[in-house]
């Protein structure tokens, strides 16, 4: 893992996503390792030789490029992050997003936290004092040893479970995204059946295949499941209903049991 400090010109992106107007990446790059990682198209502008999730930097000058006054960003939304993690492991000994967060406390505006670690309790005293907060966290399995093969140094399931739990106790709006949907492995009906008591929504998402995540999936499907290759590109390279299968499954499930849930399927 190459690990490197920089300066950025600015912290404060506006966003193409449509649950916000504006995203914060306190990092770029990450240290997850996750195969169907999506944000690996950021190589594109980053400059950097190294593979993706071999490399972090860290912008060190986060805290310092948010401005004083919210004058421009009232009553916006932001999200943190959009292609990192707020929450690596190396942000227990830089505390960049907990400098940024401490920034934003009394900012008139809607903060979405989204994170895969359960790190992001120790900032719990100021989400606390946030107005208008939400935190999320990816769930993409309830089985840990699935977890381990496609998002190897990411925080464990239990762990992940216990921090939804403290964030509710705690009077945090939160929710769960499950995603990506891996086909014939993800169990989103346990996911939800497991965390409904504690919280509020949930998103959902496909594996998204597109540029090179296809031959990552190609290479963990060869090395660790390869009975199921065929029938991965029998979903992605044929015409068929397989997805729209999915959506609808998931779109009753949440209709019967009461969920708010949504659906982002890509094409």
């Amino acid at each position: 893992m190459i690990i490197k400090e920089i300066r950025s010109k600015e912290i404060i992106s506006k966003s193409n996503l449509p649950e916000s107007d504006y995203v914060i990446n306190p990092y770029v790059g990450c240290c997850h390792s996750c195969i169907y990682c999506y944000a690996s198209f950021m190589k594109k502008f980053t400059n950097h030789e190294e593979e993706w999730g071999q490399f972090v930097d860290i912008k060190i000058n986060s805290p310092e490029l948010i401005p004083e006054s919210d004058k421009k960003y009232k009553g916006k939304s932001f999200f943190i992050s959009s292609v990192t993690d707020p929450y690596l492991q190396l942000e227990r000994k830089y505390k960049i997003t907990r400098q940024i967060l401490e920034k934003l406390i009394n900012w008139d505006i809607k903060i979405g936290i989204q994170t895969k670690s359960d790190l992001v309790l120790r900032d719990l005293d100021i989400i606390k004092k946030i107005k208008n907060c939400e935190v999320g966290i990816t769930i993409t399995t309830t089985d840990d040893n699935f977890r381990k093969e496609i998002e190897p140094y990411t925080a464990s399931i239990e762990n992940r479970l216990a921090a939804l739990k403290e964030l509710k106790k705690n009077g945090i709006r939160t929710y769960v995204f499950i995603g990506p949907i891996m086909p014939y492995f993800s169990n989103w009906e346990d996911v939800v059946n497991i965390t409904k008591d504690y919280v509020d929504f949930y998103y959902f998402e496909n594996l998204n295949i597109k540029g090179t995540i296809w031959f990552s999936i190609e290479k963990w499907l060869e090395d660790k499941h390869p009975e199921y290759l065929k029938k991965y590109i029998e979903i992605y390279d044929t015409d068929n209903n397989y997805w729209i299968n999915i959506k609808n499954k998931i779109e009753d499930f949440c209709l019967k049991n009461n969920i708010i849930g949504k659906v982002c399927f890509h094409k």
